[in-house]
């Protein structure tokens, strides 16, 4: 993994492509921060593909449990209350 900063990043482009394309993550900064990454598509699609995973509910986390869970609704009417 290496990392640039921006003004080195403009000016050795095809470099970074290149060793992106070779399976390296480059980093980009700028003041010294990291802001940017450059990696291969395929790596870039498997990001993608991890983050569009749909994540649970929190009602739907705590049915996964193993061996179920059992609610029971509270059929009572609801309060009153002043807005």
């Amino acid at each position: 993994m290496s990392t640039v900063n921006l003004r080195e990043a403009k000016a050795g482009f095809s470099t970074l492509v290149d060793q992106a394309l070779k399976g390296e993550i480059v980093t980009i900064t700028r003041h010294g921060k990291p802001v940017a990454a450059l990696v291969s598509i395929e790596a870039a699609e498997a990001a993608q593909k991890a983050l569009g995973k749909a994540q649970l509910n929190f009602g739907e986390y705590l049915m996964s449990f193993p061996g179920g869970i059992e609610f029971e609704r509270d059929r009572s009417t609801m309060r009153d209350i002043d807005l």
